[in-house]
């Protein structure tokens, strides 16, 4: 057998990464068909970033469905690995850069519910951002679907670390933020 593994979280290839084995840009239409009109929020074809995620008892309620605060806490999950592996780790942003991202608006489509032992995958894709805060677009797919259980747009906004009021999105992260 050969010594061949499967790519970490993040790493190109991997399911938490923007590229593909080779590094290139994942384009959205490949990666789950044109933008469905299924979603309230479709994602753009720009670069896509996706996370695994699996559905454990305490996601869900008795009846092994997922509660639906649990989804909110999944598309964050995807929004801090994606920073991540766009280089811009959340506490690193904070000690050396001096700033927090907070959601400061969302609108979110329940659409159909995960159940226990689901696969899915987290997905966004940023837009352009403004000079303090960038809307980022959110799906969450059974593992190989195309239409999203959960659909959402989600506005994130710069704060200034020490006092939580907003500030401008420093301009080494609306480079590494910013679609193509």
């Amino acid at each position: 057998m050969g010594n061949s593994r499967s790519p970490a979280p993040g790493e190109p290839g991997s399911a938490g990464s923007c590229g593909g084995p080779d590094g290139t840009v994942r384009d959205t239409t490949a990666a789950r068909g044109a933008a469905s009109d299924d979603s309230r929020f479709p994602i753009p074809d720009s670069r896509l970033f996706q996370w695994p995620i699996r559905i454990y008892w305490e996601d869900t309620d008795a009846g092994g469905v997922v509660y639906h605060a649990n989804y909110l806490r999944f598309l964050e999950r995807a929004r801090s690995e994606w920073l991540r592996a766009a280089g811009f780790g959340q506490e690193r942003l904070r000690v050396e850069d001096g700033v927090v991202f907070v959601v400061h608006h969302m609108d979110i489509s329940f659409n159909a519910p995960a159940r226990l032992d689901d696969e899915l995958v987290a997905t966004v894709a940023a837009e352009p951002p403004r000079s303090a805060s960038f809307h980022v677009r959110q799906e969450l797919l059974r593992a190989g679907a195309v239409k999203p259980l959960i659909a959402a747009r989600v506005r994130i906004a710069c704060l200034d670390a020490a006092r939580f009021r907003p500030r401008p999105i420093p301009d080494h992260l609306l480079q590494g933020i910013a679609p193509p």
